[in-house]
């Protein structure tokens, strides 16, 4: 169980993003929002809720906010309908993008969307042209302080998990969507420091990419960083100055 980090490839966008963009709380409020709207207010028994509201909590989301969101979105408040949405296409470079967005306008997400692809040199596609490419996979970034790499493979084996990476500060731990809740509530009861966790999807194949290019796609990711609606966004470029 080691290999390449892939996660480190596209790592890079979400670190700046969610470290350091205004709109944070407004995509995070989303989130909770539709979360809600799938499996109910009560965190004790909708778990991508209670998942939710700790990844608020990491990014210093106050309490209050979060009650809020929730009130909103359980029809207390006045509730706001969002529509989730995936958005397909290619960057500068041939790179393969996924755009996942949370709207409550789409035919304004649709147009944004496809005006930045368009500004930064590449083409929104149809639905399924670069999913392919993509493995649906849950990631547990750990943080490496006082856990060897034995014993972490130890635990993640007995945790059901199906790899684990060792970068240069973390473990990068990838499950099956489907036992991602499982294996991530199996290193919490051993007490373990986890800095991230997110069904993500996972590239399977990479393109290098020159100077110049990396710039267009920089541009690009944060032109969809800077964009309310966009909640995630993957790619499968190693941008230059990247190891591989």
């Amino acid at each position: 169980m080691s290999g390449h980090s892939k996660w480190s490839n596209i790592k890079h966008k979400k670190e700046k993003g969610d470290a350091a963009k205004s709109n944070i709380f407004t995509k995070i409020g989303r989130e909770l929002a539709i979360a809600v709207k799938q499996g109910g207010p009560d965190p004790n028994t909708n778990s991508k809720l209670k998942d939710v509201m700790e990844k608020a909590r990491r990014n210093n989301i106050p309490n209050d906010n979060i009650m809020r969101s929730i009130k909103k979105a359980s029809g207390e408040l006045g509730a706001v309908n969002y529509e989730e949405l995936v958005y397909e296409g290619y960057g500068a470079g041939g790179v393969a993008v996924i755009v996942e967005a949370l709207t409550d306008n789409k035919n304004r997400t649709s147009g944004d969307v496809r005006h930045i692809f368009d500004k930064c040199g590449g083409s929104m596609g149809t639905s399924g042209c670069v999913s392919f490419m993509f493995d649906k996979k849950g990631v547990i970034i750990i943080d490496k302080e006082n856990l060897d790499e034995e014993e972490m493979m130890n635990k993640a084996i007995e945790a059901g998990a199906l790899d684990v990476v060792t970068d240069e500060e973390v473990y990068e731990i990838y499950t099956a969507p489907s036992d991602f809740f499982n294996v991530k509530a199996a290193f919490e009861k051993d007490g373990l420091k986890i800095l991230s966790d997110e069904i993500a999807r996972i590239p399977s194949n990479s393109v290098n990419l020159d100077e110049e290019t990396t710039k267009k796609i920089n541009r690009m990711l944060e032109m969809f960083d800077e964009n309310d609606d966009v909640q995630n966004v993957y790619h499968n470029a190693i941008l230059f100055g990247e190891e591989e």
